[in-house]
């Protein structure tokens, strides 16, 4: 019988990836196939659906499919890759690391040597996926012959719970809450909504706030580069919320007036789908994957000059039947997304692969890793540090 498993590296609880691989797994069993979760890592509360990646060689064999999450590389790709299992990837999008020179030194390291490691499985694997028509392009540029898209439907039972008052009543009142909701990180370009923000604030309704909803740990050198701008613009009404609840979240939401995005890389940007769901209007930068995501409702804008954006703010937010006429499209765009047939999509998917003749096996030496890894470290020098070749003597 055909085994179905997913690897990854960390499975999250409450995050897009985290929805979608249990999602996966629901959908696997339902048609009947042994399908297992391998992680490196969990959230506690997920540890108890997950086996240690340690355990994938037990479970292997050649007639197997494992379905490979790729993230910034990890032990669990690294041991996934040199099975004999036939193998799927799906590609969640490796953020550039130009975003995080500077304020993550680690992680632009990660998200370079990431990118370039992804190009080793063009030949390993039978088929790449990307979650959205943007991330299938991305892995077409870096060397895959065989791709598709398995797009995204996010799931909405976290936001049917009950909303947490306590949290959110504070900003329950008269004023104008301008939100967004994401984990506060360089390439969401946190510092542009507060800039736009101030616009708003300053020009059109000093009774209006920001909320910015999402976890900044380990980004602590950006937090401070944002409260540092918060406090030279003399801003007093915009709160880095952190880390929150699925029932705080519902609360944030429900009193927001109008989501803002001024994000310049997504691969798909879930929170923007979630606040289509949860009737706030949204106005977002229409970068890499973002206008594909809105699929015509909500509104975008493609320069960011704050007076410009704060005066569209100004419009979505004071023009009531504007307003309406913003939340019905998104609406609509919703039950758009949740009408696809992601069930069949994927099991189309490994209908094809089970039947189509499988990619080379992997060959993989002792040392394989450990040279590609050599490799990456020189080519990282001639890219970021190319003087240091010019010290070499000339070649005779």
């Amino acid at each position: 019988m055909i085994h179905i498993h997913q690897v990854l590296a960390t499975l999250g609880y409450g995050d897009a990836i985290g929805h979608e691989v249990l999602g996966i797994q629901r959908v696997l069993r339902g048609r009947g196939y042994e399908s297992e979760i391998f992680v490196e890592s969990a959230d506690y509360r997920l540890e108890s659906l997950t086996r240690d990646y340690r355990e994938l060689v037990d479970f292997s064999h050649p007639d197997h499919l494992l379905l490979h999450h790729f993230s910034l590389g990890s032990k669990a790709s690294r041991t996934a890759y040199a099975l004999p299992d036939r193998m799927a990837l799906i590609y969640h999008n490796i953020t550039p690391p130009e975003y995080f020179i500077g304020v993550h030194r680690t992680l632009a390291r990660q998200c370079f040597r990431g990118r370039r490691e992804l190009r080793a499985y063009a030949d390993r694997c039978d088929l790449a996926l990307g979650d959205s028509e943007f991330n299938r392009q991305d892995l077409e540029q870096l060397g895959f012959e065989r791709t598709a898209v398995l797009l995204v439907v996010p799931d909405f039972s976290h936001l049917e719970r009950q909303p947490n008052r306590l949290v959110a009543d504070q900003f329950d009142d008269a004023w104008t809450n301008v939100m967004f909701v994401g984990r506060v990180i360089a390439n969401k370009k946190i510092e542009d909504v507060i800039r736009c923000f101030h616009a708003y604030h300053t020009t059109f309704n000093a009774r209006s706030r920001l909320l910015i909803v999402g976890t900044h740990g380990g980004f602590e050198r950006y937090v401070a580069a944002l409260n540092q701008l918060i406090a030279s613009l003399g801003l007093h009404h915009v709160h880095l919320v952190g880390h929150v609840t699925d029932e705080e979240l519902v609360a944030y939401y429900e009193i927001a007036d109008l989501f803002l995005c001024a994000s310049e890389h997504e691969g798909f940007c879930v929170p923007i789908v979630e606040a289509f769901y949860m009737q706030v209007p949204v106005l977002a930068f229409a970068a890499t994957a973002v206008p594909a995501t809105m699929d015509g409702a909500g509104v975008l804008f493609d320069e960011k000059d704050p007076m410009h954006v704060a005066a569209l703010m100004d419009a979505v937010v004071s023009n009531v039947p504007m307003r309406a006429a913003i939340v019905e499209g998104q609406l609509e765009a919703v039950r758009r997304l949740q009408a696809k047939d992601f069930a069949g999509t994927l099991l189309g998917f490994v209908d094809d692969i089970l039947g189509s003749p499988r990619a080379p096996r992997p060959h993989v030496t002792f040392d394989f890793w450990q040279q590609f890894d050599a490799a990456e470290e020189l080519e990282e020098l001639r890219l970021y540090r190319p003087a240091i070749y010019k010290a070499l003597p000339a070649e005779r």
